[in-house]
C-alpha cells in the first residue's frame, strides 16, 4: 500500500496524495460482526419450526414442518459474559478445523523446505514453457466438474499448496493459484449437476423429479466456467505485466514461491522420492475421501506422514524436523483462528435460538412479489441464509420446506425454487468466513480481505449472471 507523500511541482508547491481506504483486519470485521448478532439477540425473538424425520433419497433427515414456526417465551439474549466468552467457544467448536491448519501447514513447510516442489514446477515449466498457461482452465474444468458431479470439496484442500505454487510458476502470484482451485470448485457446486449433497436433496425435499433441471444447470456451468477463467487469466495478466498490481505483494505467506528459483531448480534423486510419495499421499487421500470416509483426522494424518518421510529422505534429525514443522505451524495463526472466531458468531446465533426466526421472518418477505421479483428474493434469502447454515443439506432441510409452497403460491416453480438454493449456496460458500472458505484461506495464509477484494468483483458479476438465469428459467416456465 502506498503511503502518502508530497509530490512537487515545477512550481515548488506541494500537494498531498489522497489518503487510500485502509479495509479493517478480518479480526476487526468479524468481532463488529459478533458485536451486532449479540445486540440483535436483544431485539429478535427467540423462535423455532416443528420438525419431521422424513425419508429423502433414501436417507433419513429432519426437515422443518412449515407453518409450524412459532416464538419462544424463554429468551436468551447475550450478555457481556456470553460475547466474551464466544471467542472461546468457537474456538472449541471449531477446533477439528483449526488443528487440520495447522497440521497441515506444519507438515507441508517441511515438504517445501526440502526444494522438491520447486523442483517439480521447475520441471514442468521447462517442458511446457510455450503451452504453460494451458494449465488453468484444464484444472479449473477438472475441479468444477468433480464438485459439480460428485459434491468434491473438502477432497481438494491438500491440493492448495500445489496451485499457490503454480500460480507463482506460471508468472501470476500465489493468489491467481489458489483462485484456480477455490474457484473451481465454487463455481462447480454452484451449478451442480449430479452433485449427491445438493441437487437430489433439494429436488427430493421440493418433490421435484431427481436430476430433472439439467439442461439449465449445465447451460449455468459453461457460463459461470467462462466467467471464473476469464477473470483468473484478466487478473494473472495484470499481475505478469506489473507485479506490484498483486493484491497479497508484500504479504508474507508461509507457502511462498519465487519463479526465477523454481525455473531454476533442478531435481535430484532425494527429491524424486519426496515427489513420489507425495503423489502417493494425494492419490490416498482421494481415495480415502470417496471411499472410506475420511475427514479431516485423515488428511491431517497423511499430511504428516508426507512431512516426516520428506524430513527423513532429507538427513534431517528429529529435532530439525520438529523446528521446521512449527515454524510452518506457527505462521497461519491469523488464518486458523479467524475459523474459531467465524464460530463464535454461529455460536451466539443458536444459543439465542434466533436462527429460525431469521429464515421465517426472511421468507415472508417474498410474500406478494411478482414471480420474478420472488425469484431473486429466493436468491438473496438463501445467499444470506447460508452465512447462518453453512451446510447444504441444513440449509435444505431448513429452507426448502418453507420457499418451496411459497413459491407455489407466487408462481415461482420449485424446480427454480431449488436452482435459486443451489445458487445461494454455491458461491457463498467461498464468499463468507462462517462457511468453508475459512478452512481453505487457513491452509493459504492469504489474508481474508484480500481474497474479499480479489473475489468481490467476479462476485458481483456472477451474482448478475444467477439472477439473469433465474429470470429466463422463470419466463421459460421451467
Amino acid at each position: 500500500m502506498q503511503k502518502n507523500k508530497n509530490v512537487h511541482t515545477n512550481g515548488g508547491t506541494a500537494a498531498t496524495a489522497r489518503k487510500p481506504i485502509k479495509i479493517p483486519h478480518v479480526y476487526v470485521i468479524i468481532c463488529a460482526i459478533i458485536l451486532f448478532v449479540a445486540v440483535c439477540t436483544w431485539f429478535v425473538p427467540p423462535g423455532q419450526f416443528d420438525t419431521q424425520t422424513v425419508e429423502v433419497e433414501g436417507v433419513s433427515r429432519t426437515l422443518v414442518i412449515p407453518g409450524t414456526f412459532h416464538t419462544l417465551e424463554e429468551k436468551h439474549p447475550a450478555g457481556l459474559v456470553t460475547i466474551l466468552s464466544s471467542l472461546h467457544r468457537g474456538l472449541v467448536s471449531g477446533a477439528e478445523v483449526t488443528m487440520l491448519i495447522f497440521l497441515v501447514n506444519g507438515a507441508f513447510s517441511m515438504v517445501l523446505k526440502t526444494g522438491a516442489f520447486n523442483a517439480f514446477l521447475g520441471s514442468l515449466l521447462r517442458r511446457f514453457s510455450s503451452r504453460a498457461k494451458l494449465v488453468i482452465p484444464v484444472f479449473f474444468l477438472t475441479f468444477a466438474v468433480l464438485s459439480s458431479t460428485f459434491g468434491m470439496w473438502n477432497e481438494y484442500n491438500g491440493l492448495i499448496p500445489v496451485f499457490m505454487g503454480l500460480g507463482v510458476a506460471l508468472g501470476y502470484d500465489a493468489l491467481a493459484g489458489f483462485a484456480i482451485l477455490e474457484l473451481g470448485k465454487g463455481i462447480g457446486w454452484s451449478a451442480a449437476t449430479l452433485n449427491p449433497f445438493s441437487v437430489p436433496v433439494s429436488q427430493g425435499i421440493a418433490g421435484v423429479p431427481i436430476f430433472s433441471g439439467m439442461g439449465i444447470r449445465v447451460v449455468s456451468f459453461v457460463i459461470f466456467s467462462t466467467l471464473g477463467i476469464a477473470y483468473i487469466f484478466y487478473y494473472g495478466q495484470k499481475v505478469s505485466k506489473n507485479p506490484s498490481k498483486s493484491l497479497i505483494l508484500g504479504d508474507k505467506l508461509d507457502i511462498n514461491f519465487n519463479r526465477e528459483e523454481i525455473i531454476n531448480t533442478k531435481t535430484t534423486k532425494k527429491q524424486m522420492w519426496i515427489l513420489l510419495e507425495i503423489l502417493v499421499s494425494l492419490i490416498a487421500i482421494f481415495y480415502g475421501s470417496l471411499k472410506l470416509g475420511w475427514g479431516n483426522a485423515e488428511l491431517a494424518g497423511i499430511f504428516v506422514l508426507m512431512g516426516i518421510f520428506a524430513g527423513t529422505v532429507s538427513g534431517w534429525g528429529p529435532s530439525k524436523m520438529a523446528e521446521e514443522f512449527l515454524e510452518g505451524a506457527s505462521s497461519v495463526v491469523m488464518g486458523a483462528l479467524v475459523v474459531g472466531f467465524a464460530k463464535a458468531i454461529l455460536v451466539i446465533l443458536q444459543g439465542a435460538m434466533i436462527i429460525d426466526t431469521i429464515v421465517f421472518y426472511a421468507s415472508q418477505v417474498l410474500q406478494g412479489m411478482p414471480p420474478i421479483i420472488a425469484a431473486q428474493g429466493m436468491l438473496i434469502l438463501q445467499t444470506l441464509i447460508n452465512f447462518f447454515i453453512p451446510s447444504s443439506t441444513g440449509q435444505a432441510a431448513t429452507v426448502i420446506p418453507i420457499l418451496a409452497p411459497l413459491g407455489d403460491l407466487l408462481g415461482v416453480s420449485r424446480q427454480v425454487t431449488c436452482l435459486a438454493f443451489q445458487f445461494g449456496d454455491g458461491f457463498s460458500n467461498i464468499l463468507w468466513p462462517t462457511c468453508s472458505l475459512a478452512i481453505s484461506i487457513g491452509i493459504s495464509g492469504i489474508p481474508m480481505h484480500k481474497w474479499w477484494k480479489f473475489f468481490m468483483p467476479l462476485f458481483g458479476i456472477l451474482y448478475i449472471a444467477q439472477a439473469l438465469i433465474l429470470s429466463a428459467a422463470v419466463l421459460m416456465g421451467i
